[in-house]
């Protein structure tokens, strides 16, 4: 391993949405395991591992959308009810060959902060992003709809001090779609320096 591979995977990791995967195209098992598995080596306080993934492939995919296009459609108001939003809702977990939610087990470590365990899942969460970039596969991170809900929460099958913090989409670019670029304001402009 050589600074410079490292330097070259971190920065040239993008997001990557599912609307531009090649939804003909699938991801290995043995990748998504390797995804997993480099999850399970972030950084922990206490070594609580609150991470906790719920993964939707196959028919799985139908099963998210279908719950969370419902959800929508049951609890917005008419008057603030979008068609558009309900067929994303509807649609996106179906342009992803896995569709992962991320969930924080309550550790109930009176010891460690729970803001310390939802740092833990997120650096989980990049070590994912991180090792899909190595094998060529795209990420996302998304939390909307009904991510933060109780409904959600009872369809994960999660505790009640649990929590959910999104879903993590991977799949391969697109050979007909761009692959987003980035940018980054300077980080001296991010950084004090006290001597």
């Amino acid at each position: 391993m050589t600074p410079d591979v490292v330097n070259e995977l971190i920065r040239n990791r993008r997001t990557i949405k599912p609307e531009l995967y090649d939804k003909n195209r699938n991801i290995a098992p043995e990748i998504v395991a390797a995804i997993l598995e480099n999850a399970n080596w972030a950084p922990t306080h206490g070594l609580t591992e609150p991470w906790r993934f719920v993964i939707f492939t196959g028919a799985g995919r139908q099963q998210l959308a279908d719950f969370q296009s419902n959800w929508y459609q049951q609890t917005t108001p008419p008057e603030l009810y979008k068609a558009a939003k309900y067929e994303k809702l509807r649609q996106r977990p179906l342009m992803a060959p896995y569709v992962l939610a991320i969930c924080k087990k309550d550790t109930d470590n009176a010891k460690i902060p729970e803001l310390e365990d939802i740092e833990a899942v997120a650096c989980a969460v990049q070590n994912m992003m991180l090792t899909a970039t190595a094998y060529g596969v795209g990420s996302y991170w998304g939390s909307g709809g009904p991510t933060y809900t109780s409904e959600l929460k009872q369809f994960l099958g999660l505790g009640e001090k649990d929590k959910c913090l999104g879903f993590l989409y991977l799949g391969y670019l697109s050979t007909d779609k761009k692959r987003p670029v980035s940018r980054r304001q300077p980080i001296t402009d991010k950084v004090e320096w006290r001597r």
